[in-house]
């Protein structure tokens, strides 16, 4: 009924905006992350084990693991596109290339000092909440709230980057992934959507990147960051100075593997 491509990478580096000017294309679908990385996990668990695990092979499993994305999208246009948002997908090429072959992951990146540098800011527009991401604690200082976020097993940015780097350096790599840093989709969006319609082989289209409208206040609410997946109206870069103290920058300099092309091994499409 549809095609199907996903939007993973890491977290406040642009996925929000791409899937605000994908879904202005009437054949496309597309919207912050979705809950079917988590069905996924849960149906998967429960057709690998317990009691009932014996009445599955790998045959029924991949078709009941389809069977939740026909579902959840059943109102996606005919012949249309689906690009389904979740960070965790990076950490599940292999299984989504066996699920949906020829399928691509497209990875939102941005260095991740100026990730922490935007979570900073959302907290500091709403001081009188506290975030979920922070387990509803307050940290004690900046050190602490970027040790929290870049935790390779349960930070924000240090779960996502790891499973990035899987995906990266795994053997799909080469025809699943498509990299696209937060500063390119900013400064030059028409272009790099032009360049990730030729990727998909879709057909081009005439985006208006100074009237683009997302919002998700409920959900924002819920997790204590009003604000966090509102998109601005046009499409622009802005320069600014960071909050960080200079040295979290230095340190964190390394985890933004993807801009040293020594390590691009796998020959990674880099929009």
């Amino acid at each position: 009924m549809f095609n199907i491509h996903f939007i993973s990478g890491l977290p406040r580096s642009g996925s929000t905006l791409l899937c605000a000017l994908l879904r202005q294309n009437p054949r496309f679908t597309a919207a912050m992350t979705s809950p079917v990385a988590s069905l996924c996990s849960a149906l998967h668990e429960r057709m690998c084990g317990g009691e009932f695990g014996v009445f599955f092979d790998d045959a029924r499993r991949k078709t009941m693991l389809r069977s939740l994305f026909d579902a959840y999208y059943g109102d996606a246009p005919a012949g249309g596109v689906v690009f389904d948002t979740n960070r965790a997908w990076t950490g599940r090429a292999a299984l989504l290339d066996q699920l949906f072959p020829g399928a691509r992951i497209i990875c939102c990146v941005r260095e991740a000092a100026w990730i922490i540098d935007s979570v900073e800011r959302m907290l500091n527009k709403n001081p009188a909440q506290l975030s979920r991401i922070f387990d509803y604690q307050p940290g004690t200082s900046i050190y602490a709230r970027a040790e929290t976020l870049m935790n390779a097993e349960t930070g924000l940015i240090g779960r996502a980057l790891s499973t990035f780097r899987e995906a990266w350096f795994g053997e799909l790599a080469a025809r699943q992934l498509i990299v696209i840093p937060y500063e390119t989709l900013a400064r030059e969006p028409r272009q790099t959507l032009a360049r990730l319609y030729e990727e998909l082989g879709e057909a081009p289209f005439e985006h208006n990147l100074d009237k683009v409208v997302y919002d998700e206040p409920d959900y924002d609410a819920s997790i204590g960051m009003p604000g966090l997946h509102t998109v601005r109206e046009k499409v622009e870069f802005r320069e600014r100075r960071s909050i960080l103290p200079p040295d979290i920058f230095a340190r964190l300099a390394p985890a933004n593997f993807w801009q040293q092309p020594e390590l691009n091994i796998r020959g990674v499409k880099i929009l």
